[in-house]
């Protein structure tokens, strides 16, 4: 079974060391393990620190392109290299890499699909009291809307098989995070949690400004994932909403009418007409998402068989050989 361990990087050559320093060089039922470099436009020594330390293996951005397409990117490298099992981790030190080998355990037993690393933000130090009610307040609308029970859904120390990243497709600019367990828990992927201790923080977080911002992004994030996967749910409870909100001032308009107080009340059915104007329009529009969902599915059943018949050709690649990728924005081009 062959391991990728994949690291986005976007100048990180004071704390890579202390990353690939303390991968574990062998995992019970690991048969290789290789560390991939996804380097996302870095202008420092990031590079040439982990050829130091011996990886062969890299991504290169032409410019920063975000975490999700690092992502992305990092994973079809990985499996052209016929990667079995992908694990996700962070060029700032933050999450301990000898707990690698408790996190791919439920995916080479075939428990799960995919493996999260539980931070157990309430014991996390530098955390504020404010960003832990955020984290768990952020897993559980994840979990709502991906019906599952993940205690750290926010956490990018992940385990991936082979087969559950040919089934999930990252859109996001922004984070793979949310978007991939909305899909993962809406096409009935096994996720497990494994709980870990985060290593001490080496600097603030280069991927928002400030939790604000990261609230936001991932809200809009999960937002979109959820209207993809369950436009039932939110378009019928917003008609329903809008047909109650006109009913309401007919009634009134009615009631008065018929008591002969009609008269200067107008504004009433206006009003309604508004309400149920909008409660169409939801109907309306639950029509198209529905569409929408049905296209998705087949393009992504399509995908899926591109992906099989693209990463069987290509998986005879010799992991073994130094190999380098450089991603521009326009695309992905092999040197």
């Amino acid at each position: 079974m062959r391991l990728f361990i994949q690291v986005p990087c976007l100048n990180e050559e004071e704390t890579l060391p202390l990353v690939l320093e303390s991968i574990p060089e062998r995992i019970d039922g690991i048969d290789e393990i290789f560390v991939l470099i996804v380097d996302d436009g870095s202008t420092d020594r990031t590079v040439e620190v982990a050829r130091a330390h011996g990886v062969e293996h890299f991504v290169f951005h032409t410019r920063n392109m975000g975490l999700a397409r690092s992502f992305r990117d990092g994973v079809d490298y990985a499996m052209q290299h016929g990667a079995d099992i992908v694990v996700n981790t962070d060029g700032d030190n933050q999450y301990p890499q000898q707990s690698i080998a408790e996190l791919v355990q439920p995916v080479i037993h075939g428990q799960a699909d995919i493996a999260i690393g539980d931070r157990q933000t309430k014991t996390i130090e530098h955390f504020s009291p404010f960003k832990k009610v955020m984290q768990a307040v952020g897993s559980k609308v994840v979990n709502y809307a991906a019906e599952t029970d993940l205690p750290d859904a926010a956490s990018g120390f992940r385990a991936y098989s082979r087969e559950a990243l040919i089934r999930l497709n990252v859109v996001t600019q922004f984070s793979y995070c949310m978007e991939t367990i909305i899909q993962a828990g809406n096409k009935r992927l096994r996720i497990a949690s494994v709980p870990i201790k985060t290593n001490p923080k080496t600097r603030e977080s280069r991927l928002f400004s400030n939790i604000f911002q990261h609230m936001a992004q991932s809200g809009q994030a999960i937002v979109r994932s959820y209207l993809i996967f369950k436009p039932y749910a939110v378009f019928t409870t917003l008609a329903l909403i809008f047909l109650i909100a006109a009913a309401i001032p007919f009634v009134r308009f009615l009631i008065l009418f018929s008591t002969g107080n009609g008269a200067g009340n107008i504004q009433s059915l206006v009003f309604g007409v508004g309400m149920l104007v909008a409660s169409l329009l939801c109907i309306a529009l639950l029509v198209i998402s529905d569409m929408l969902r049905t296209n998705r599915i087949l393009l992504e059943d399509a995908m899926e068989r591109i992906k099989l018949v693209q990463y069987a050709e290509e998986r005879l690649l010799d992991p073994h050989r130094p190999d380098e990728v450089h991603v521009a924005p326009a695309g992905l081009q092999h040197d």
